[in-house]
C-alpha cells in the first residue's frame, strides 16, 4: 500500500513516472520506519529520499542542512510543488518564527528545514517535543566526519535524535565519502543498526581535465571564452586574496564574476549567491565556503585554480556542475608551487602525527589523481571503492599523455638537491635547482660559486617547464619532501636513495609543451551546444525559456524552480497540444499543470522568435 502511495506521491508532485536507481528501495526502506544511510552522487535525486517519506508519512519531516542561505531557495522549489515547506533559522524575525513554530505544532508542514545549531538549542529542541516527527533528514552528512572536508562541529551533536526520538526514522545523506568516512558517518550519528545504500559515483556527463598551471589566470579566461562563454560556472580557490585579483580579473576581460569567501559581509555573500542562482551566465569565484547544497542545475563548468587538498573534496566540488545531466567540464591547473605550499602546510599543521600523516595521504591520493596516465575517472571512482572502465570523457582517454623514463632525469634532480643541502644555514627552493641543472648563470648561482658543482648543467636537455614537471611529480611521489624552514627548501627522503642508487626505475608523465599554455587541455576547443534540439523544436525551447523567466521573476526564484531545462527540452519536442498531453511530460506534476498548463500550451502553439 505505502508503495504504490510513494509511486502516487512522486506522479502528482514531482511529475516523475519512476524512481531512478535506489530511490524507490530508500524510500520505501524509510516509510517503513527504517533507518539509512545514503550516498549518492550530486543530482542524483537525493532529495526525494526524504521528501516523498515525509509526504507519506504521518507528521512533519525535520530536514537538518547546513547552510542558512540556501534553505529559502530549497522552500520556494517545494512550495511551487504544492508541499507545505518552511524553515526556522536566524534571518527570521520573531513573528515570521512564531508563525512558522505555530504551523509546526498545528500539523500543517510537510517539511521543516533547520540548521544544525538551530536544532540544539533548547527551544527548538522543547518545540520539536511538542510536535508530530515523520522522519529526520540529515542532508550534507560527511559534515560529521573529522576526517572529511567540510568537517561542521555542530554536527556533532546530532547522535542525540536519536536518544530523544528513537521511533523515529533517520536517514542520513552525502555525495561524497570513502568507506572509512561512512563508518564515521554512521558511528558519530548512532546509525549503527542503519542500511546503507551506495549508489555509482559516475557522473559521465562531466568531461575531467587536469593541467599544467602556467599563467593561471589566462588559462582560465581561456577555457571560459573559448568553451563556455554565457555559461554559469564556479571557479575555486585557496584563498580570499585570489578569490578577489581572480574576480576582478575576469571582470576586466567581460566575464560576468562574482566572489565569494568568508571574509565578506553576511549581505554580500547573500546577495552575490542569490544573484549567481537567480541570473543566468554569472561565474562564481570562491573558496570552498561556497557551494554546499547548491542545486542550481545548469553549472556548466567547475574550476580550480589551485590544487584541492582531498579526493574527497574534489570530487564534492566538481559535482556542482551539470546536476541537469547535460554536458559539464571539471577543469583542474596545479603546478609545483602547489605541490610545495600544501606540503608545507601539512606540515605546519596543529594536531598530532596521526593526523599530520591522515594529511599527508589525502593530499597523496589527490596528486595520484593529478599525475595519473591512465582513465582519471578509473581513478577517481577507484578512491570510492568503485571499479569502471576507460571512460572515453576525460583529457587522458581522449588525450593520452606520454609515459617516459624519467630515471635519469631524477637522479640529477636528487643529486643536485643533495648537494645544495650539505650547504648549512642556505636554503635553495625549486626554481634554483633548475636553474643550476640548466647550466643557468644568475647572480645567486655565481654568489654561491654553485656553477662550479657537478651538477650544473647537466640537466640542459629538458626546458623549465619540463624540469618543473619532474621535480613536481618527485614530491607526489614521495622522493623529494618540503623541509619544514619555512622557505620550501626541498630535501631528500627514505625512498630517494633507492632511485639514486639506480635500483628502482622511475616512469613520468610528459605531456607536450604547446599545452602548456592552454586551458584546453582535453583536445576540444569548440563549444558544442548543451540543449541539442532540431531546428523546428528549438524557437518553441528559446520561448518556454523566456516565458519562464519571467514567471520566474515575478515569483523571486531562480528560474529552475519553475522548471529544469530537461523538462522545458522534453515539452519542445513533444509539443503538448493539450493538458492531458502536458501533464504526461516528466517533471510537470498536479500543482505545475494546474498553475501554468495553459500558459505553457499557449506559448508552445506561438512561440515568440
Amino acid at each position: 500500500m505505502s508503495e504504490s502511495r510513494a509511486l502516487g506521491v512522486l506522479e502528482r508532485v514531482f511529475g516523475y513516472e519512476s524512481f531512478r536507481g535506489d530511490q524507490q528501495a530508500i524510500v520505501q526502506h524509510v516509510i517503513d520506519g527504517g533507518d539509512a544511510l545514503v550516498l549518492m552522487p550530486t543530482g542524483g535525486g537525493k532529495s526525494l529520499c526524504y521528501q516523498v517519506p515525509a509526504l507519506v508519512r504521518e507528521g512533519t519531516g525535520i530536514v537538518v542542512s547546513p547552510l542558512i542561505a540556501l534553505m529559502q531557495d530549497q522552500v520556494d522549489a517545494l512550495t511551487e510543488l504544492g508541499v507545505r515547506a518552511a524553515y526556522l533559522n536566524s534571518t527570521q524575525d520573531w513573528r515570521i518564527t512564531r508563525e512558522v513554530e505555530q504551523e509546526f505544532l498545528n500539523g500543517q508542514l510537510d517539511l521543516l528545514y533547520v540548521a544544525p545549531e538551530r536544532l540544539l538549542t533548547d527551544r527548538c529542541l522543547q518545540l520539536l517535543e511538542r510536535g508530530h516527527i515523520s522522519l529526520f533528514a540529515i542532508d550534507e552528512a560527511h559534515c560529521v566526519s573529522q576526517w572529511g572536508h567540510d568537517f561542521r562541529p555542530e554536527y556533532l551533536g546530532l547522535s542525540m535524535l536519536h536518544e530523544r526520538w528513537p521511533d523515529v526514522p533517520r536517514i542520513a545523506l552525502t555525495a561524497t565519502a570513502t568507506a572509512a568516512t561512512r563508518s564515521e558517518i554512521a558511528q558519530r550519528l548512532a546509525l549503527d543498526d542503519a542500511r546503507h545504500f551506495v549508489s555509482s559515483f559516475d557522473r559521465p556527463n562531466i568531461r575531467y581535465r587536469i593541467v599544467e598551471k602556467n599563467e593561471v589566470r589566462r588559462q582560465l579566461l581561456d577555457l571560459i571564452q573559448s568553451e563556455h562563454e554565457g555559461d554559469a560556472g564556479v571557479v575555486y580557490c585557496l584563498s580570499r586574496a585570489r578569490v578577489e585579483e581572480t574576480a576582478e580579473f575576469l571582470c576586466n576581460n567581460g566575464i560576468n564574476a562574482l566572489p565569494y569567501h568568508a571574509g565578506l559581509s553576511a549581505q554580500v555573500r547573500a546577495q552575490n549567491q542569490s544573484r549567481f542562482l537567480r541570473e543566468d551566465g554569472i561565474v562564481m569565484v570562491a573558496t570552498i565556503a561556497f557551494g554546499m547544497g547548491i542545486d542550481k542545475p545548469d553549472v556548466r563548468f567547475v574550476a580550480h585554480i589551485d590544487l584541492p587538498k582531498s579526493v574527497e573534496g574534489y570530487y564534492q566540488e566538481t559535482g556542482r556542475a551539470g546536476r541537469d545531466g547535460l554536458p559539464a567540464s571539471a577543469w583542474l591547473a596545479y603546478g609545483l608551487q602547489d605541490v610545495v605550499q600544501q606540503r608545507r602546510m601539512i606540515d605546519e599543521s596543529p594536531g598530532d602525527e596521526v593526523y599530520r600523516r591522515r594529511l599527508g595521504q589525502q593530499l597523496d591520493a589527490m596528486l595520484g589523481l593529478c599525475e595519473t596516465v591512465e582513465c582519471r575517472r578509473v581513478r577517481l571512482l577507484a578512491y570510492f571503492g568503485q571499479t569502471i572502465t576507460a571512460c572515453g570523457n576525460c583529457d587522458v582517454c581522449l588525450d593520452p599523455p606520454e609515459a617516459w623514463d624519467g630515471t635519469v632525469a631524477a637522479q640529477k634532480v636528487l643529486s643536485a638537491v643533495y648537494r645544495l643541502g650539505r650547504e648549512r644555514g642556505q636554503r635553495y627552493g625549486a626554481g634554483h635547482i633548475i636553474d643550476i641543472l640548466r647550466g643557468k648563470s644568475t647572480d645567486r648561482t655565481r654568489q654561491n660559486d654553485h656553477e662550479s658543482l657537478s651538477v650544473f648543467g647537466i640537466g640542459a636537455d629538458l626546458s623549465e617547464t619540463a624540469w618543473r614537471g619532474v621535480l613536481r611529480q618527485l614530491l607526489a611521489q614521495g622522493l623529494l619532501t618540503v623541509d619544514t624552514d619555512g622557505y620550501g627548501t626541498l630535501a631528500l627522503t627514505e625512498e630517494s636513495r633507492v632511485v639514486l642508487k639506480g635500483e628502482r626505475q622511475l616512469m613520468l608523465r610528459r605531456e607536450p609543451e604547446k599545452k602548456a599554455r592552454s586551458g584546453r587541455g582535453g583536445g576540444t576547443r569548440t563549444k558544442a551546444p548543451v540543449i541539442d534540439l532540431p531546428a523546428e523544436a528549438l524557437p518553441v525551447f528559446e520561448a518556454l525559456r523566456a516565458w519562464r523567466g519571467e514567471v520566474a521573476k515575478s515569483h523571486g526564484v531562480p528560474a529552475y524552480v519553475i522548471f529544469h531545462d530537461a523538462t522545458l527540452r522534453e515539452i519542445a519536442l513533444a509539443q503538448p497540444g493539450s493538458i492531458d498531453e502536458l501533464g504526461h511530460i516528466s517533471g510537470v506534476g498536479a500543482r505545475k499543470l494546474e498553475a501554468y498548463g495553459e500558459e505553457i500550451l499557449r506559448t508552445v502553439s506561438s512561440p515568440r522568435l
